[in-house]
């Protein structure tokens, strides 16, 4: 006979999940392609998914959250890539890849 698996009912206490320990003097730092800068600023980009591509059928807004260089305000090649555009607009500027 099989074992059924404890369900929680809601407002039970579930143990917190163990966080890994990651030493980021391991990571690579990355910097901006363009100007060489470290820091960058979170910004969005909105994408609207059509209700025929949509999984309820409706149509969807999708928050996708990108980063622009704090120096010269460009966005790395590989996450305009990354989210379907070639060209952004920053600061009054258009950026091509």
């Amino acid at each position: 006979m099989a074992k059924r698996k404890f369900k929680p009912q809601p407002g039970q206490h579930q143990p917190a999940p163990q966080q890994v320990q990651v030493d980021l003097s391991q990571a690579e730092t990355m910097k901006c392609e363009y100007c060489g800068n470290y820091v960058f600023i979170k910004g969005t980009v909105l994408k609207r998914l059509s209700p025929l591509v949509s999984p309820t059928g409706q149509e969807a807004i999708v928050p996708i959250e990108i980063f622009s260089c704090g120096n010269c305000g460009k966005v790395p090649k590989t996450m305009l890539k990354d989210v379907g555009l070639e060209t952004i607009r920053m600061g009054g500027e258009s950026q091509t890849t």
